[in-house]
C-alpha cells in the first residue's frame, strides 16, 4: 500500500530551464512519476502567462480557472504543466450526466468471505483530496447547480470536507490542487454560442483565487505545432499550405465571434485537416471531410467564400458556384 501522507513533491525545479519562461521562479516537483502523470508533448507551446498561472497554482495552492473559447487547449494546458512536474492529475467532465453522488460518494454491495455487504465507495472529490493529485474539473461552467454546491465545500481556503453520510471530516492532502476550465466563467450562455452552460452563483466564482484567459496561438506558432504534428509537409509547398490552413482557421474564428458562423476550426481540427491531405492528397477534399461537413447548410457558402480567399479556389458551397449554377 502506498502511504498517501508521505508522498509530497521533492525537488524544485527552474520555470525558466523546463517552460523557458524568463523569470527565476522555482516551483515544486516529483521526481518520479506514476500512472496519473500526463505524458510530455514535446511539441506543445506554452503561453507564459497562463503558464505562470498554473504554476502559482501548483506551487502556492491557489484554486485556478483557466477561461477561453474552445479548442485553445485550456485542460491540455493544465495538464502538460503537471507532465513536467511529474505531478499526478484527475481530470472530470461536469457534463448533466455527473451527479452529486459521483462526487461524493455512495453506498455500494460487495461481496465480502461470500457475503453480500454494504459498503460506502468514496466518490471522485474525497478519493482526490487525501491524494497528491491536481483535479481538472472540465467545462466547469456546464455543471448542475447540486453538483457545484459539493464542490464549493473545497473552495475554501483550508478545503476541508465533510462526509455526513460516514460522520467522516476528510483534510486535503498538502499536494492536492484544485484547478477547472470554463467557456464563459460562469456567465451563462449569453452570445448563444455555447449551450448547455450554467450561470453559476457569483460568490463560488469568487472563490476561485486565480482566473486566467487563454485565446489561440499566434499564426506562426500554430503553424509550427501542425508541422510537428505531421513532419510529411516539411517542405517549401507544405509549409505553404499548412499556413494557408492555419489563416483559414483564423478566418472562422472571426466568423464565430461575431456571430456569421456557429461552428469554428480549433488547432485540433487544423491537425486533422492537414492528416486527412496526406491520406487524400486533396487540401479541397481533406478540408471538407474534416470540417465543412460538420457546418450548418446555410453558413457554408461563407465558409466557402473564406476558403476562396485563402486558396484561390472556389468549393461547391460558394456563393459563386450557386450563382453560376443559377445563370
Amino acid at each position: 500500500m502506498v502511504d498517501f501522507e508521505i508522498t509530497k513533491p521533492d525537488m524544485m525545479v527552474s520555470v525558466r530551464e523546463v517552460f523557458g519562461i524568463e523569470t527565476d521562479l522555482r516551483v515544486p516537483a516529483f521526481s518520479t512519476r506514476d500512472d496519473h502523470v500526463p505524458e510530455i508533448d514535446h511539441a506543445y507551446r506554452f503561453n507564459p502567462e497562463v503558464t505562470l498561472a498554473i504554476l502559482a497554482g501548483f506551487a502556492q495552492d491557489r484554486r485556478t480557472m483557466i477561461q477561453g473559447m474552445h479548442g485553445t487547449g485550456k485542460s491540455t494546458h493544465i495538464e502538460q504543466v503537471a507532465a513536467r512536474l511529474n505531478w499526478p492529475c484527475v481530470r472530470v467532465n461536469l457534463d448533466g450526466h455527473l451527479s452529486r453522488l459521483d462526487l461524493v460518494g455512495k453506498d455500494t454491495i460487495v461481496i465480502r468471505d461470500g457475503k453480500q455487504v454494504t459498503e460506502f465507495q468514496e466518490g471522485i472529490v474525497p478519493w482526490s483530496l487525501q491524494r497528491p493529485v491536481a483535479l481538472i474539473f472540465d467545462e466547469y461552467d456546464a455543471g448542475r447547480p447540486d453538483v457545484m454546491f459539493v464542490i464549493q465545500r473545497i473552495l475554501e481556503r483550508d478545503g476541508k470536507f465533510t462526509l455526513l453520510d460516514q460522520n467522516k471530516v476528510i483534510h486535503p492532502h498538502s499536494a492536492f490542487r484544485l484547478f477547472a476550465t470554463s467557456n464563459t466563467v460562469g456567465l451563462g450562455n449569453l452570445s448563444g454560442l455555447y449551450h448547455g452552460t450554467q450561470t453559476l452563483n457569483h460568490a463560488q466564482i469568487d472563490r476561485w483565487n486565480i482566473v486566467a484567459t487563454l485565446n489561440y496561438l499566434p499564426p506562426e506558432e500554430e503553424a509550427a505545432i501542425v508541422l510537428s504534428r505531421v513532419p510529411g509537409k516539411d517542405s517549401e509547398s507544405g509549409r505553404k499550405l499548412i499556413n494557408q490552413m492555419v489563416t483559414m482557421a483564423g478566418l472562422t474564428r472571426k466568423g464565430f465571434a461575431a456571430g456569421d458562423l456557429s461552428t469554428l476550426m480549433s488547432p485540433r481540427t487544423v491537425i486533422t485537416w492537414a492528416e486527412n491531405c496526406e491520406i487524400f492528397n486533396s487540401p479541397a477534399l481533406a478540408f471538407r471531410l474534416s470540417f465543412l461537413n460538420k457546418c450548418d447548410d446555410f453558413e457554408r457558402p461563407i465558409i466557402g467564400e473564406y476558403y476562396q480567399r485563402c486558396f484561390n479556389q472556389e468549393l461547391d458551397e460558394s456563393w459563386l458556384v450557386h450563382a453560376g449554377a443559377s445563370q
